[in-house]
């Protein structure tokens, strides 16, 4: 099972992601993960993610892609889900060749869709453990009363006006891929607005339609 999930920034993506890896025993594989862990290490690459993401940018495909592909190679090309990748038509041309290459295509990518309004709600209102990565939400799912609030904060690219502007990105670079995708017959979009468990079942739905369940 090989599927990429799809969309703009704070549509649900890492959310769903995680329910389909816990449920379906799927390796989450989500780049920007990876990085914030580079970041938090401090080391060159990390540094380097961090001006990008800071000011609302992508991070440069050469930086992205080694991390992309020693992760799948590591899944041996199947049972994992792409979270956030890829994000450029580059990213999505070498994407498709490095699994057709390896005998492996897509089964399913997954555009999640969100009007901007309920986007920029999502993120200004996350919040994040310095510590452990773990996302939060004020109003959907608050800290728990045992975590130090010292160690919540808000990310720089979760303020409104960074949000825009990754919007604004995401539409002018990544949005197009869609094209590429619905031409191959691997595009699916899903509706991302609604409670997790509503989202869930629509994605559901479609994997159950378009690769094995285990």
């Amino acid at each position: 099972m090989r599927i990429v999930l799809f969309g703009p920034p704070g549509v649900g993506k890492g959310t769903q992601a995680h329910l389909l890896s816990e449920r379906l025993g799927l390796e989450h594989i989500s780049t920007g993960v990876i990085l914030r862990r580079a970041m938090r290490a401090g080391n060159a690459v990390g540094e380097e993610a961090r001006r990008y993401i800071t000011a609302g940018e992508l991070v440069p495909d050469e930086v992205v892609r080694k991390l992309a592909e020693d992760a799948l190679v590591e899944q041996r090309f199947d049972r994992f889900i792409l979270d956030g990748y890829p994000r450029t038509r580059q990213q999505a041309d070498w994407l498709n060749a490095f699994l057709d290459r390896h005998a492996a295509p897509l089964h399913a990518v997954i555009s999640l869709r969100a009007p901007d309004e309920v986007i920029i709600d999502r993120l200004s209102k996350r919040r994040v453990n310095r510590e452990t990565g773990e996302n939060y939400h004020l109003d959907l799912k608050p800290p728990p009363p045992d975590v130090d609030p010292g160690l919540i904060i808000q990310r720089a690219d979760d303020r409104p006006e960074a949000i825009r502007h990754r919007l604004d990105v995401y539409y002018a670079q990544t949005q197009p891929i869609q094209e590429l995708y619905r031409a191959r017959g691997e595009l699916y979009e899903v509706d991302g607005v609604g409670a997790f468990e509503e989202v869930y079942q629509r994605i559901f739905s479609i994997i159950k339609q378009t690769a094995s369940v285990n």
